[in-house]
């Protein structure tokens, strides 16, 4: 009698990925279509069919997950810009640190600071998030350096629109002189204005 062939040996399925991690996945996938159709398109004209297209998911996932356009744009805008503590540091020290911190953070979530820089200059639901942005964050910052509180929203103001004039052109329109210029060399020039603007005597 020939020998009994040992029973076949059923290979194991493939892992799937628990349902967190498919979830995060979605979620990631959702957000990063809509940033960059919010940045293309604008608020209004942008569509959660044309986001969902592109995240290449079911319409009824991106409801699922932020129930409307307007909780969708929240989401992918949202943004928390981490600054510094500055009432620790020495005065002569807070505009290098809050340079420094706008590049690390920037280039650490470069996809979106710019969808939102984008969205921001395109349309009015972008605009006022940055407001936002500007009043719940950077100007509470400016509070802490400059000499006189009641000047602090216009001192906040003048960072802003040195921040964000070089987030513009080194990260949105990539001017070629100020992409070429190393982190080094873009805290040397910025920081020295960004001092004065929150601790310089008023003009």
């Amino acid at each position: 009698m020939p020998d009994a062939k040992p029973p076949a040996t059923a290979r194991p399925a493939p892992a799937r990925p628990a349902p967190t991690q498919r979830s995060g996945a979605t979620r990631a996938a959702i957000l990063d279509a809509a940033r960059e159709r919010f940045a293309t398109d604008g608020y209004e004209r942008a569509t959660i069919r044309a986001i969902a297209k592109d995240a290449r998911i079911d319409p009824s996932m991106v409801m699922r997950y932020y129930g409307s356009k307007e909780g969708l744009f929240a989401a992918a805008v949202a943004v928390d810009l981490k600054l510094p503590d500055l009432a620790p540091l020495p005065r002569h020290e807070v505009g290098h640190a809050l340079v420094t911190h706008f590049l690390s953070l920037w280039e650490r979530n470069n996809e979106v600071f710019t969808a939102l820089l984008r969205v921001g200059v395109t349309n009015q639901a972008g605009a006022e998030r940055m407001q936002g942005v500007f009043r719940d964050q950077l100007l509470p910052v400016a509070r802490q350096a400059c000499p006189d509180p009641e000047q602090a929203p216009a001192r906040a103001a003048l960072v802003a629109s040195q921040l964000l004039g070089l987030a513009l052109t080194r990260y949105v329109l990539r001017l070629p002189p100020t992409v070429a210029l190393a982190r080094e060399e873009v805290v040397a020039w910025l920081a020295p204005t960004l001092q004065r603007y929150l601790t310089s005597p008023s003009p």
